[in-house]
This record gives structure tokens, C-alpha cells and sequence, in this order.
């Protein structure tokens, strides 16, 4: 078969087009026509940190919370071994459980200060080990924010430390039945880890049943380029999701239109993902009208996702 010169970049040109729209069509919307593909595995379980929901006491949170359908629980990790048996007598009877448990840990793991690092280490264990106790899904760890300084630089070897640092943290979530989580950050947050891949990655290397990551819709507006890629970069190891508003980081909903998470949704549906969506936000209005609106807006998005 002969092609002549025009016959082929008409060939290429058409090659490239097609290639092109395959590449963007994950994070365009699709036509109101075409059947959404759904899986039964994938659910959305919503769950609240300890501020979200209205009420004086774990108790009238929770009562909040059944009410409204909510069944996860995200504490934060501060004394929470000291915490174990109050949080149990308050899910007692209730189909609310445990989702993930927010950092709360002292120090942090990439200081240059080896007392530093032993902190965060110790602390972290103390945590996870609450956390097996209450049937978390994993205890969520930032290595470094800004204002922790001195830190060990950006290089291969601070990696490959992370690294080693992790299989030990890992292997000690594993025997606890729980994983510790990376989240990935902001760049006006963190210097190292700020999109999912990079998490995702280090999972990848680490290989351990102990060490997953997360995706956060408030970080990922202004680091991701794409919602639906970001998840599905984390493929397996996606562990938790947090969630805001996708200006001012309050109430889902409360920035109108900007509070679009359908490709997200898209992602976790195609991932099957059936762990927690997690309220990580202010409020700056009434709780018990906007908390309510916000759990309607993200079944509605997921329903069309």
C-alpha cells in the first residue's frame, strides 16, 4: 500500500485529533444521552469530623448525624487512646462507625532532628493503635507542613527515607488492622506531597498493606488538574476522601457552582471505591440548614456521576 505526502498528514492529523479528545473526554462532561456506567461495589458513605455536626455532645452529634444519614465518624487523633471507650459507648447501637482518624500526632517525620522524627514515630503508633481499636480505615499523616522547619530536603535520599520510615509505620498499622494514610496538600500548606500521584507513588514503592493515601477536593482545586485523574491515580491505594467548598473551604455548596465534585465522583465510581467522603470544613451559616444541604448536594452530584 502507498500513501502520498498529503495523504499521510491527513492520516496523522486525524490520528492526533482522536487521541486528543480520548485524553480529555475523562475530565469533560458527557452527553446527557450516553448510559452512565454505574457499579454496584462503588458507595457514597459520608462521614463528619468532629465539628461538622450541630450539638453539645458526641451523643447529640451522632443523633444529628443518624438523622441525616451520615454513617462515618472521622476524630482527631490528639489523645485519642485516652478517648477509646467514650467513643465506643457512643456508637454502641448506632449505624454510625469509625471512618478515618485526622493526624493529631506531635512532630513530624522529615525533621532533621532525630528526637523530632522519634515523636512523630511514637505518637503516630499510639494513634494507630487507638485506631485498630475502633475499626478505622487508617490515621492520616502530612511528612511535612511549611512552618516545620529545619527539614530534610527534597532529594532521592529523603525519599527513600520517607520510604523506610513508612514500611516500619506500615508494618505496625498492618498488625493493628488499620494503615496510616499520606495526604497530599496545598502548596500554601506543604512543600513536599501536594497531588495524589505523588502519594500514590510512594504507596507503589513502599508496598505495604499499611500504607495508603487520599485525596482531598480542597487541596486538589488548586493542585490538580483534573479530579477524575487524580483519583484514578491512586488507583488502589485510594483509602480516604475529604471534602469543602471549592472556594473558601466551607460548607459543600456554599460557593455555588464552583462546588462541582461529579468527575471526582466519576473516578470513585470507577475505582469502586466504597470507603468514606469525609467533611473537612468551616461553616458560615446555619449548621442545621447547610449541613443537611450539603449531604443532599453530594448524593445528588453522585447520583450523576
Amino acid at each position: 500500500m502507498t500513501i502520498d505526502r498529503r495523504g499521510f498528514i491527513k492520516t496523522a492529523t486525524a490520528t492526533v485529533v482522536a487521541v486528543s479528545g480520548s485524553a480529555l473526554a475523562g475530565c469533560a462532561p458527557k452527553p446527557a444521552k450516553e448510559e452512565k456506567a454505574k457499579s454496584n461495589a462503588a458507595a457514597l458513605n459520608i462521614s463528619f469530623q468532629e465539628g461538622i455536626a450541630p450539638g453539645e455532645s458526641l451523643n447529640e452529634k451522632f443523633d444529628f448525624m443518624e438523622k441525616i444519614g451520615v454513617t462515618g465518624f472521622e476524630p482527631g487523633g490528639k489523645g485519642l487512646a485516652g478517648h477509646v471507650e467514650e467513643i465506643r459507648r457512643a456508637l454502641n447501637g448506632r449505624n454510625i462507625k469509625i471512618s478515618a482518624i485526622c493526624a493529631g500526632f506531635d512532630g513530624f517525620i522529615l525533621s532533621t532532628d532525630e528526637d523530632i522524627r522519634r515523636q512523630c514515630m511514637d505518637s503516630m503508633k499510639e494513634i494507630i493503635a487507638a485506631a485498630g481499636e475502633l475499626g478505622s480505615v487508617g490515621v492520616i499523616i502530612v511528612p511535612a507542613f511549611n512552618g516545620q522547619k529545619p527539614a530534610l530536603p527534597h532529594t532521592q535520599e529523603t525519599r527513600d527515607f520517607l520510604c523506610e520510615q513508612f514500611t516500619e509505620m506500615g508494618n505496625f498499622a498492618a498488625v493493628h488492622n488499620t494503615t496510616v494514610i499520606f495526604e497530599p496538600l496545598n502548596r500554601g500548606e506543604a512543600f513536599y506531597l501536594r497531588q495524589v500521584a505523588d502519594a500514590a507513588s510512594l504507596c507503589r514503592d513502599i508496598n505495604n498493606p499499611g500504607v495508603r493515601c487520599m485525596g482531598d477536593f480542597w487541596h486538589m482545586t488548586s493542585e490538580e488538574t483534573c479530579d477524575m485523574g487524580a483519583f484514578l491515580s491512586a488507583g488502589e491505594y485510594l483509602q480516604h476522601v475529604h471534602i469543602a467548598s471549592r472556594k473558601r473551604r466551607s460548607m459543600p455548596g456554599e460557593d455555588g457552582e464552583a462546588d462541582n465534585y461529579i468527575a471526582g465522583f466519576k473516578a470513585l465510581k470507577m475505582l469502586e471505591y466504597n470507603k468514606y467522603v469525609s467533611f473537612e470544613c468551616g461553616c458560615r451559616g446555619d449548621r442545621n440548614v447547610l449541613v443537611p444541604a450539603a449531604v443532599e448536594l453530594m448524593r445528588k452530584q453522585w447520583e450523576d456521576a
